[in-house]
């Protein structure tokens, strides 16, 4: 579907869209229909809520179209997000090619009329490369999605994040004998003709480098296990040195030798969650040309239980010269994240590094699906992500750290344990993460386990991959490193 801006309604076939604020007037209705329109928000009990939809036919410019009044309740940049992505859910597989969303009189700001241009991007995208029986009625038609009579200059930008949470989405939704390391490092190289700098490790260059950990995950599958290094910096070299976002990339995760229940497995293809939403936030970066020195780096593993899969009770040595007791082949996510952090501190020595992972189930045990769990070393840093998390909806919530828990992984014949006791799950994991943080680094651990997919539809996606942490990422660089 695409979103566009125009100065006026097009020639043809169209359905309107008309706004109208919390307990007030739709702005714009024609004339010949006002009564008609004013009665039926009255029936449907319409106040202006925001997304909420009243739908009709009228007479308007001598012929019968579908009008819908939608509400802006506040009239706030989220409100207008609400709205955008209403009118698609409502619309995108109900014959109607165009839709005209007529902003003439609203007053929308231009960040308002942006931010529904976004929503209705976000909420049209689906993935059917696979459905080749989807029934006529079932298939989007949704074609043209033109606000007219309002300030689009932000769309641009905004249309570059678009797409990276597309990226993310995609590489979410794919099974995973489609997507596996090094199928992901193929879907991400179209970047480097954006200006992003890819690098990329195989196995052998990680076993030289002493990632025993990652390399410990990745040894029971046939896929090689990938290191994807991206840097996009937008400065011209004046930020020396970049922030970090390192993700989980693990493919599809059977839980190796301590095996996962057979039922939901077939979940476990959307534990690439937080390498996804890297991989779409460098994409978005590069895409709108953000002014900042960003370095992604993605831990590309499959964590399979054959023959030569790593064992409950191995110890292995991570590139940090730390050495683990693997306990847990299940909790694998945290080993693959402890070289990615390695590795990219002795790289690029950032002095902010930000992890994102679909780590731990105890997280969507505490959160459920409307918070990403939050952990952090540093109090402007966390109160930065919070920030950029309300304002883009990617919602985060703080959670603690601690010596008290970190002693929970002490290990009697290594220097940790890859897991700690059942109660506080998660911050053990976060705390495991922490033990790979150099001094003086600004870092904060995301687990993200329970927003990269859902099962519902949501305020700007059908269910499935929801695209989480892309619009997060971007709105922490822009807020906070963009001059």
């Amino acid at each position: 579907m695409q979103v566009r801006f125009a100065d006026a309604r097009p020639q043809g076939s169209y359905d309107l869209a008309l706004v109208a604020p919390q307990n007030g007037e739709a702005a714009g209705l024609p004339s010949a229909a006002a009564g008609l329109a004013r009665d039926a928000m009255r029936a449907a009990r319409f106040d202006g809520e925001a997304g909420a939809i009243v739908e009709l036919f009228v007479q308007d410019e001598g012929a019968t179209r579908r009008l819908l009044i939608v509400g802006t309740g506040k009239g706030e940049p989220a409100d207008y997000e609400k709205a955008g992505s209403a009118l698609v859910a409502r619309l995108l597989t109900s014959g109607t090619e165009t839709l005209v969303v007529d902003l003439s009189t609203a007053n929308a700001s231009p960040e308002a009329a942006t931010r529904l241009a976004t929503a209705a991007a976000l909420r049209a995208w689906r993935i059917d490369t696979y459905r080749t029986k989807l029934p006529p009625k079932q298939q989007p038609t949704l074609k043209d999605f033109v606000i007219v009579g309002a300030d689009g200059s932000g769309w641009e930008q905004n249309h570059a994040v678009v797409e990276g949470v597309a990226l993310t989405r995609e590489l979410v939704s794919l099974p995973p004998n489609i997507l596996y390391p090094e199928s992901f490092v193929e879907r991400c190289r179209h970047l480097a003709d954006m200006g992003v700098e890819i690098t990329v490790l195989g196995e052998e260059r990680m076993r030289a480098l002493g990632m025993g950990a990652l390399l410990g995950v990745s040894q029971g599958s046939a896929r090689e296990g990938q290191l994807l290094v991206m840097r996009w910096d937008g400065t011209g070299g004046a930020q020396k040195e970049p922030v970090a976002f390192v993700g989980k990339g693990v493919t599809f995760d059977t839980g190796g030798i301590s095996l996962k229940p057979g039922p939901g497995m077939e979940d476990m293809k959307w534990d690439m969650g937080g390498a996804g939403a890297v991989a779409g936030a460098m994409k978005a970066l590069a895409g709108r040309k953000a002014k900042a020195h960003v370095v992604g780096v993605c831990g590309l593993v499959e964590n399979m239980p054959d023959g030569n899969a790593q064992r409950p009770g191995d110890i292995v040595t991570t590139m940090s010269g730390q050495t683990v007791e693997v306990l847990n082949t299940d909790a694998e996510g945290r080993l693959v994240l402890s070289d990615a952090l390695t590795w990219v501190q002795r790289n690029y020595k950032p002095k902010t590094i930000v992890d994102l992972a679909t780590l731990t189930g105890a997280m969507v045990i505490s959160l459920g699906h409307e918070h990403g769990g939050m952990f952090a070393n540093d109090d402007s840093l966390a109160d930065q992500l919070l920030a950029a998390g309300r304002e883009v909806g990617d919602k985060l919530w703080r959670m603690p750290l601690g010596d008290a828990y970190n002693k929970l992984l002490d290990s009697q014949i290594a220097d940790m344990k890859n897991i700690g006791p059942r109660e506080a799950g998660s911050i053990t994991a976060a705390q495991f993460l922490q033990r790979f943080i150099e001094e003086g680094v600004r870092w904060a651990h995301l687990d993200i386990a329970g927003m990269v997919w859902s099962a519902k539809p949501g305020a700007t996606w059908e269910k499935g991959a929801t695209g989480y942490g892309v619009r997060l990422l971007d709105r922490f660089i822009a807020d906070n490193y963009e001059k």
